[in-house]
């Protein structure tokens, strides 16, 4: 099985009426993952590429919006990065789940942070107008021909540039993500939807078709341990 095709199996997060204990068990154990397999490190990097080749004033704001939140742990690791590098920051999360953003909001508060709960293309941004708008672990979720679309309003509503962290589809991490969770995770939802996400990811093929459709020409594709890829658009 080497995966050769996308996965459009439904993963049981995205299903409605998911009960608040589980949610915030699977924003938990998601931060644990993103953190110990460099999943944060990789969005940081994308930050810092664009943030490198737009050369900001010093001191200026810089807005930085996250569609497909989850629990804040992306938000929240950029801003113990800009903290430490000294570049203010206004973040911004969206996600259609409540339960997610109550999530955030119960365990981030901060002035810094706004969040909005509601799908990223009906959010109301216009007045915002984030510098880079990113999404990490989002895009599997959707079609290629969405993704069409997320790509386009990404590049449309953001003023310097976007990236998108998400998975490498390949049967090692299937196999690696799957035999870890069975023994480490204590959410059935990591358990049932981590290694779906895998086989719901991407191949680098799959980057160009989708860029290729959104008539979107000034991007790089990174291959990024532990099987991820880092798409940057400017």
């Amino acid at each position: 099985m080497f995966l050769p095709l996308r996965s459009y199996q439904k993963e049981l997060l995205d299903n409605e009426h998911i009960p608040f204990e589980d949610i915030k068990q699977n924003m938990k154990e998601l931060d644990f993952i993103n953190t110990w397999l460099g999943g944060h490190k990789i969005t940081l990097q994308g930050i810092q590429h664009i943030l490198s080749s737009t050369s900001p004033a010093a001191g200026k704001v810089i807005t930085i919006c996250e569609i497909g939140c989850g629990g804040g742990d992306n938000l929240r690791a950029i801003y113990k990065w800009t903290a430490k590098q000294q570049i203010p920051v206004k973040l911004i999360g969206i996600d259609r789940k409540k339960e997610c953003i109550d999530f955030a909001r119960e365990k981030i508060n901060n002035p810094a942070y706004s969040w909005i709960c509601a799908d990223y293309e009906k959010a109301d941004i216009t007045a915002i107008a984030p510098d880079i708008i990113f999404s990490s672990l989002f895009c599997h979720h959707f079609t290629d021909v969405e993704m069409t679309d997320m790509v386009q309003w990404m590049k449309c509503n953001s003023r310097k540039g976007f990236f998108i962290n998400d998975l490498h589809r390949h049967i090692i991490a299937y196999a690696c993500i799957k035999m870890l969770t069975q023994f480490f995770s204590k959410s059935y939802l990591v358990k049932n939807d981590a290694p779906l996400s895998v086989k719901r990811g991407f191949k680098k093929r799959d980057w160009l078709n989708i860029m290729q459709h959104a008539n979107i020409q000034n991007y790089s594709i990174h291959w990024k341990w532990a099987f991820r890829w880092l798409i940057i658009g400017k």
